[in-house]
């Protein structure tokens, strides 16, 4: 085998030609290093160790020969001081955190095989340990890019790639469940009915089970356990050697359908946990990559055991480069980072961090989408509405505010029109609203079981019940669970219609959890992290196809409302006129009486919104004019010849104004 010192730049493996020569150039950084070997696997697992050479703190090397496939990772010697947070051990395989493939589960089922991954075990555990893969990255894309879509024309859903197609029987058997089964031609058709400009993915890169999974038999799921943020996870792919290519054809065809891929990527921890957990990359590299406190202990503001130090130069540039990798080699369109305040923590938040700023100044990043969630676990973690552009931000305080005023007659119409008109209180300092509005998402009760419980029932999950939220604002409307009770199925049907109507048709951008479309129950489970089975995976066959389509139908009318669709401001009176159930501007007083739930929202004096979240029918006046209902509230819209509309209880109509004459329509129906 011949090698030479190769180069510091790119980081990562890459196949190349130097000096005349094919072969790999292996790059990694690590500030603290004495010394960095490169270990090489052949077929039989056998490993071959060469010596890096360092240019400052970035150490290379160049081996002739080495191709697609080949199996490799690092030893890295260095001083062991723990209360300088130094813990090096080279008897321990470390994989590359810039790997764009990893194979290997490490077994943390029980507390001696945990410690073959101890950072103070000397053990040597490299036959045993996950394996960087080196990966050829050759595409056609056909000239493929970006979508672009604009932000006031985005609809996004929430999906988990194996939960989406895992039980379509529409879907061939052998691609469900994987990249190949969402790019499906049934799959695409699905989204495009929907009308969705968007789907946000939950993690897809090589993620490992926690240890207290493992011990109950029990895996990651939605898959925030993070050890290789370049590397596809396999188990997404039907093509199991070739996940990378198959994740790059879901791009390319849900790009042909003019729908963008959103990450969820995960830069606030990693799957090392915390210092006792096992010593996989990072913390062997160099442990300063986390946030240690005087004495090396882990600041935990994640609840995951460790949290990433994006002040240090070295993960700076770490997630900068993995962001521009899936821009540039997967031509993805945006992110979602989970605990994004960490993302800004220099320790205190700081809108001027580093990353922020190196996100603002690299040209690559400029027109992708970006998306925060706005808290961590530490002390002043909530920064919601405190992101600097071009962030925009999960709005949980939307998804409370509109799940209290609908299910828990809690709330004012003052707070609900804010929400409604895109939350001015929180994004007041921006041009126009950041808001990502939901109703649900992955984490927390999904919609049907928001209608249908109020406790969680979280006992398969293996922590008596304890873990998940326990504030849902949820209503079972009078019995726990699923029933036969016809009356309840319709108040529960009757007010996710409400909720749903309510979530497309408000000012920000709306976002939809995959499942929630279709009635789907995870049987009141509110933390199905760890339930890879039926628990989690779309119902296709039990579908709810009237919501489905009704789905459909908010969504298509909300493309036909400029207000919502094609401006890019705050509302003001000129474009928007807040209006009594008998068409009356609402006064001071209205706005804080807790017991009102009905108002009228006249948009651009063209669309006009009713809006019942009472238990008990109401009338309401029209404004003059002529106007006809467009969208009638589920399971029934009256109309009389008075010139007003009388809604059933938890409902939302739409009327649009009409050049034509008034006709009385008695009952509108929606399948």
């Amino acid at each position: 085998m011949k090698y030479f010192r190769g180069k510091p730049f790119p980081l990562g493996s890459s196949l190349c030609i130097q000096a005349g020569k094919f072969g790999t150039n292996f790059a990694i950084f690590s500030q603290n290093a004495t010394a960095i070997e490169l270990c090489l696997f052949d077929e039989s697992n056998q490993e071959t160790r060469i010596p890096m050479s360092a240019s400052e703190h970035t150490w290379h090397i160049f081996v002739e020969g080495v191709k697609a496939g080949t199996k490799y990772g690092y030893r890295v010697k260095g001083e062991q001081n723990e209360q300088a947070g130094l813990l090096f051990n080279a008897n321990k395989l470390l994989s590359d955190p810039y790997a764009k493939a990893i194979e290997g589960m490490p077994d943390l089922s029980s507390e001696e095989a945990v410690k073959w991954y101890a950072w103070d075990d000397e053990r040597d555990n490299g036959q045993i340990a996950p394996k960087s893969v080196v990966v050829d990255e050759h595409f056609d894309w056909e000239g493929d890019s970006q979508v672009f879509t604009p932000w006031t024309e985005t609809i996004i859903y929430e999906v988990h790639v194996k939960g989406f197609s895992q039980l379509n029987p529409a879907i061939p058997q052998e691609i469900r469940g994987t990249f190949a089964g969402l790019a499906h031609k049934n799959s695409i058709e699905y989204l495009k009915k929907l009308g969705i400009t968007a789907v946000e993915l939950l993690p897809i890169t090589y993620h490992i089970d926690e240890p207290h999974l493992q011990k109950q038999g029990l895996v990651n799921y939605w898959g925030y356990n993070v050890l290789g943020n370049f590397a596809v996870d396999p188990k997404l792919a039907s093509d199991k050697q070739n996940p990378l290519k198959e994740f790059k054809q879901l791009v390319k065809t849900l790009h042909k359908a003019n729908i963008e891929v959103i990450m969820d990527v995960v830069f606030n921890h990693t799957a090392e946990g915390g210092k006792d957990g096992a010593m996989l990359s990072f913390r062997g590299l160099d442990n300063h990559a986390y946030w240690l406190n005087e004495q090396g202990e882990y600041e935990n503001w994640t609840g995951c055991g460790n949290t990433l130090n994006l002040t240090n130069l070295n993960i700076l540039r770490w997630a900068i480069d993995c962001l521009c990798y899936w821009v540039d080699e997967c031509h993805v369109d945006g992110f979602r980072f989970d605990l994004a305040s960490v993302l800004g923590r220099t320790p205190s938040f700081s809108e001027k961090a580093d990353f922020f700023k190196a996100i603002q100044s690299c040209s690559k990043l400029a027109h992708i989408k970006l998306i925060a969630e706005p808290w961590d676990i530490g002390g002043e973690g909530y920064q919601l509405g405190k992101f600097p552009e071009p962030f925009y931000q999960w709005n949980d305080r939307y998804r409370d505010d509109m799940r209290a005023f609908w299910l828990h007659n809690q709330g004012d119409l003052g707070l609900f029109a804010c929400r409604f008109a895109g939350s001015d209180d929180i994004f007041s300092k921006h041009s126009a609203s950041k808001s990502i509005n939901f109703i649900t998402a992955h984490d927390g009760f999904n919609l049907q079981d928001l209608v249908s419980y109020n406790q969680k029932h979280n006992l398969a999950n293996g922590e008596q019940n304890r873990d998940g939220h326990n504030e849902n604002f949820s209503h079972n409307h009078g019995v726990e669970g699923e029933t036969d009770d016809e009356s309840v199925k319709k108040q529960r049907e009757m007010t996710a219609c409400g909720l749903l109507a309510t979530l497309l048709l408000s000012g920000g951008v709306p976002m939809l959890f995959a499942g929630d479309e279709m009635g789907h129950t995870q049987q009141g489970n509110n933390n199905g992290y760890c339930q890879d089975n039926e628990t989690t995976w779309l119902d296709w066959e039990n579908a709810n196809q009237a919501r489905i389509g009704y789905v459909a139908e908010l969504i298509a009318l909300r493309k036909k409302i400029p207000l919502l669709s094609a401006q890019n401001q705050w509302w003001d009176s000129q474009s928007v006129r807040w209006i009594s159930a008998l068409a009356e501007p609402l006064q001071i007083e209205d706005w804080h009486n807790n017991s009102l739930k009905e108002i009228a929202i006249l948009l651009q004096d063209n669309w006009l919104i009713l809006v019942n979240a009472k238990r008990q029918k109401q009338q309401f006046l029209l404004p003059k004019g002529y106007w006809k209902v467009v969208l009638g509230q589920k399971n029934g819209t009256l109309m009389t010849e008075t010139q007003s509309v009388t809604l059933n209880n938890m409902g939302v109509c739409v009327l649009q104004k009409s050049d034509g004459i008034h006709t009385k329509i008695l009952e509108t129906q929606h399948a």
